[in-house]
């Protein structure tokens, strides 16, 4: 009887190796607001300026993902935006010509993309450079 309980207690340190090697990996937890099938709450605040005006009032969005809506152009600005992996400054230019009149305006953006922060704003030397290349998520007019 003695025999056993030793030997068992010299082989503990070793069964505990072994059974950590073996045992599944734990995947790190996702984000707040984020499933676990990698979507999540995805709401942005969505605003253009227009720089050269005093009168010109700020356009405003509020763009919903999974499903779609509250844009114009919601279903598009999404596919956009699941393409670049959220990241508007990855969403690839469209291939458009654009005239070479000055009349910038500011786009920004705040919210949520699949539980992760999004906070992007960038001046475009006018509206159309800037749907070229942002997509759709900064088409606010439904054109």
């Amino acid at each position: 009887m003695r025999y056993f309980p030793t030997t068992l207690r010299s082989a503990l340190p070793s069964l505990t190796a072994l059974l950590a090697c073996t045992a599944p990996a734990q995947a790190d937890a996702p984000p707040a607001g984020v499933r676990p099938d990698g979507t999540g709450t995805s709401r942005l605040q969505i605003t253009v300026t227009p720089q050269e005006s005093r009168t010109a009032v700020p356009r405003t969005a509020l763009l919903r993902c999974d499903p779609p809506g509250g844009h114009a152009r919601a279903a598009e600005a999404c596919a956009d935006l699941a393409a670049a992996g959220g990241r508007i400054d990855r969403i690839p230019a469209k291939d458009t010509y654009c005239t070479m009149v000055y009349a910038p305006v500011t786009a920004h953006a705040r919210g949520e993309w699949r539980g992760r922060p999004v906070d992007y704003s960038e001046t475009f030397p006018n509206r159309c450079t800037m749907e070229a290349r942002r997509g759709a998520v900064f088409t606010l007019d439904g054109r």
